[in-house]
């Protein structure tokens, strides 16, 4: 088989494809093989039925040709992929140029390719990350934070404020006048909003006695709800004192120093984390920031659609939730969903085509040794030999985008080594102070655990990514979709 590649318009390539004689009638003689096994003919067992009878069952020897090409086109359009070095994103228009009647055949494949779309500045990108440096008022607010649990409660006699616990009975009468609310002697934290806002603002200043009314609507509740709140008592609470003592008691250090010390190395560790995990979704909004809405196909947007869906749905199924129940509890239409899911993926999408226009403006190139590891790593996971593997690739025309998979990742380590850095301040943040020591993840998860998690932890890195590491994983799980052959 030979095989070239030539760009047409509108990011796609037409695959000119010659198929030699030898390769057809090899497809012709398993097409016959599989039909004489699945044919019933009277008078023949099940795969010795010869061949000039299944041509005339067929309509003739041209009749049978065309059902060998039609089962071996796919095979042929895979292997041209992998011996054109071409990714397609859609499935391809086939049109037959030769050999429909006999000998060699060649045909032409119309197919669509990711744009190379235009990331002017990238090499002045900037990326925003929270400080890594560990200053004394969060060291403070930690031993606060352990201080709490510890505390009492003193009656004051004085209006309550943010942080004071008061003593009320709450009742809330719905629109038609019945009681949805009823509890006595209910002991709450003014600014918590544990129940509705209209709450804290209304305890703000209140005192002992006072009688509040307001209306407002709680979550879940459809209408509003008119609360009646009488305020008995009023609780102020008190930190043991920041003592040596207290810190001998209350954790594994004898002095308030040495535990500072402690909970300012786990809580850098924490922030570096965060910072580290900020880095790189900073620096892909960035990068996406410079991609062309315009430039973005539409069916690579359907299909990372189609794709959000089914992994949600997949994890829905594994906690035996229904869709529709999950629509509940998020009060979401589908349409909703849909539409939340779509612009995540165009995003996503964007991220993926400006990681693959990085990786060629910087020539970052996989080598064929380079090739080969990932290959073995994918065989392991896979459980399979990798030429084995290979052969599933090739089959499936997805050599190249694995190929594809491993430039992403080498443009965003590019990228991530080369953004400039700088905190929420716009103060430039040096590297070495973004990297972890060894035994670090414990640490931070030990200052997580001791309430030092601080805001901004939860990272969105896979999505943003535009899934870097998807294309192989999704080789992985055999769905090899893209590009195939209509039938």
């Amino acid at each position: 088989m030979r095989a070239t590649a030539e760009p047409i318009e509108g990011n796609k390539v037409r695959l000119s494809v010659e198929v030699e004689e030898t390769e057809v009638d090899k497809a012709l003689n398993d097409t016959v093989r599989t039909i004489a096994r699945q044919a019933r003919i009277p008078g023949f067992r099940p795969g010795k039925v010869p061949r000039q009878i299944l041509e005339a069952r067929m309509g003739g020897a041209q009749a049978l040709r065309a059902e060998a090409l039609r089962e071996a086109l796919p095979e042929f359009y895979a292997m041209a992929l992998a011996d054109a070095d071409v990714d397609p994103i859609a499935a391809p228009d086939i049109d037959i140029t030769g050999g429909e009647d006999a000998g060699a055949v060649s045909f032409d494949a119309v197919v669509e390719i990711r744009p190379l779309v235009a990331i002017i500045g990238y090499a002045g990108l900037q990326a925003t990350v929270p400080s890594p440096t560990v200053a004394d008022a969060d060291v403070d607010a930690q031993l606060d934070r352990m201080r709490e649990t510890e505390a009492e409660l003193i009656e004051v006699q004085r209006p309550a404020r943010d942080g004071d616990n008061v003593t009320v009975d709450l009742h809330g009468n719905d629109e038609s006048g019945a009681e949805v609310v009823a509890v006595d002697d209910f002991l709450y934290e003014v600014g918590s909003g544990r129940v509705v806002p209209e709450l804290d603002e209304e305890l703000a200043g209140a005192k002992v006695g006072d009688i509040l009314s307001f209306s407002a609507t709680p979550p879940g509740v459809v209408g509003s709800v008119t609360f009646r709140v009488l305020v008995k008592d009023v609780k102020e609470k008190r930190l043991p004192d920041l003592t040596d003592e207290w810190a001998a008691d209350s954790s594994e250090f004898d002095t308030v120093d040495a535990l500072r010390d402690d909970l300012r190395e786990r809580i850098g560790r924490v922030k570096v984390v965060q910072a580290q995990m900020a880095l790189r979704d900073s620096a892909l909004a960035s990068l996406v920031e410079l991609v062309d809405d315009a430039e973005v196909p539409e069916v690579l947007v359907d299909q990372e659609v189609s794709q959000r869906v089914h992994d949600l749905s997949h994890r829905l199924e594994e906690q035996r939730i229904s869709i529709d129940q999950f629509l509940g509890a998020t009060g979401q239409t589908g349409d909703d969903l849909v539409a939340g899911i779509r612009g995540e993926a165009h995003q996503s999408v964007k991220a993926d085509l400006g990681l693959r226009a990085l990786a060629e403006a910087e020539a970052l190139d996989v080598t064929d040794d380079e090739l080969d590891t990932e290959l073995a790593a994918m065989a392991s996971r896979m459980e399979v030999t990798v030429d084995q593997l290979r052969d599933q690739l090739a089959q499936a025309g997805r050599t190249a985008a694995v190929r594809s998979e491993q430039r992403k990742a080498k443009a965003l380590t590019w990228l991530l080594d080369h953004v400039d850095v700088v905190d929420e301040d716009g103060n430039p943040v040096s590297r070495d102070l973004l990297s972890v020591d060894q035994g670090a993840d414990d640490g931070a998860g030990d200052a997580e655990d001791d309430g030092a998690e601080g805001d901004g932890a939860e990272g969105t890195g896979g999505d943003s990514a535009g899934g870097t590491a998807d294309g192989a994983d999704r080789v992985d799980q055999g769905e090899a979709t893209d590009g195939e052959a209509d039938e």
